[in-house]
């Protein structure tokens, strides 16, 4: 397998004394994730559906989503497939049309936005599967210890106007994260599938 030209985080001990590192792979956690935005854009679309909780906690569960995976998942598929850059550009214009939708989110543009994290699903999915073929585990490992920080401190609202290349988005995004999770704090917006009535089945 190739290498991902990734800095190790935490730092990694010599090959030779057997280190391996603790978390989980990057492609179990965008797979997850993933299939949690699917099952939540499904449930808010369904006949039974009451979604005003839900499309705040849709809106801030993609914002984070979409920050960390344009920080660490989508530059780690460009410098380990760079004939694929095309598609990560493709995906990271995506991103912002998904975005932009979100910040109008409401009842009459929901299927709008639930194609659009459909098409987000698949062609990210592909990317994340051609990029298992080619890093190691520990890479996929590190790489995931990274996304999931960054999404803890990414923005809970849509900016489809910051950033969406490092190193500048890894500047911007925690920042304007902060500002949005006062704003929450301050409102009592849902912002987690757990803070929903009935969270959906993943």
């Amino acid at each position: 397998m190739s290498a991902v030209p990734l800095p190790p985080l935490p730092p990694a001990p010599a090959p030779e004394a057997g280190y391996r590192p603790g978390g989980r792979s990057v492609a179990d956690i965008v797979d997850r994730e993933h299939q949690q935005l699917l099952a939540l854009v499904d449930q808010l679309t369904g006949p039974d559906a009451t979604p005003q909780e839900g499309l705040a906690v849709l809106t801030a569960a993609l914002s984070r989503h979409v920050s960390a995976e344009e920080q660490y998942l989508l530059p780690a598929v460009r410098a380990a497939l760079p004939a694929e850059s095309g598609r990560v550009d493709a995906e990271i214009d995506a991103d912002a049309a998904l975005l932009a939708a979100l910040k109008g989110l409401s009842d009459e543009t929901l299927t709008e936005v639930a194609e659009r994290v459909r098409r987000h699903v698949d062609g990210v999915g592909a990317l994340v599967a051609e990029l298992r073929a080619v890093a190691t585990s520990e890479e996929l490992i590190r790489l995931g210890n990274r996304l999931e920080i960054a999404e803890e401190a990414a923005p809970t609202r849509p900016h489809p106007g910051t950033p969406a290349t490092p190193p500048w988005n890894r500047i911007v995004e925690p920042a304007v994260g902060v500002v949005d999770k006062v704003r929450d704090a301050v409102t009592r917006r849902p912002t987690y599938l757990a803070d929903l009535p009935e969270p959906p089945r993943d």
